[in-house]
């Protein structure tokens, strides 16, 4: 403790609204938690990256020091691959959603994307551990890309050791979501807890 986690994606992929989920829990039961947040230029499809601290004892910075992250969460490959060498470290565990949004400067054939598979070897040997889960396509299955960052936050809350689990996340969904989303979201965040339970067999 602290807990140094950062979620990062694009605008539009509900990543601040995971952070806030994650930081109710984890008060709810108990934990001491500091959130801050940066947005790129533009709020959807730019840069959007949460700083998460979670701490048993005190309230720590809002931004987490460089160099200093224990668990990167990246809902967008090329953002999470962005951050390594300002946060991550060797000890740092990667939990990255594998499918490519492209910016517009791709779209517009300014600059090319980088391969996603350069992207799952940097991030592989920057760290610790890397999960690279097709989250894209099972939030698709489940009901649309809106159902990506639970599917991820799953994920995140199955770890090995991590504070708050997804039970805990699933009991304060129903104060988050109208009554006919909650359903799917609750299933999301058993399906992300899947993905990490099924990497480790």
């Amino acid at each position: 403790m602290p807990l140094n986690l950062i979620i990062t994606g694009v605008g539009g992929q509900g990543n601040v609204l995971a952070s806030q989920i994650l930081g109710r829990t984890a008060v709810r039961h108990g934990f001491k938690v500091t959130i801050g947040e940066t947005f790129g230029l533009s709020q959807r499809g730019g840069p959007v990256m949460s700083h998460i601290c979670i701490s048993e004892t005190k309230n720590y910075s809002p931004i987490i020091p460089p160099n200093m992250a224990h668990i990167i969460l990246g809902l967008e490959p090329l953002e999470g691959i962005r951050i390594i060498n300002e946060f991550g470290n060797p000890e740092t565990t990667y939990i990255v959603n594998s499918r490519p949004i492209h910016p517009l400067n791709v779209i517009a054939g300014e600059v090319e994307y980088p391969d996603p598979e350069w992207i799952r070897d940097v991030l592989a040997q920057a760290g610790k551990t890397l999960f690279w889960l097709d989250a894209a396509q099972l939030a698709m299955d489940l009901g649309g890309p809106i159902m990506l960052n639970m599917i991820m936050l799953g994920a995140l809350c199955a770890l090995p050791g991590f504070p708050v689990t997804g039970d805990q996340i699933k009991e304060i969904l129903p104060e988050i979501f109208p009554k006919k989303a909650i359903e799917a979201n609750l299933k999301a965040i058993d399906i992300g807890g899947g993905l990490i339970t099924k990497d480790e067999n």
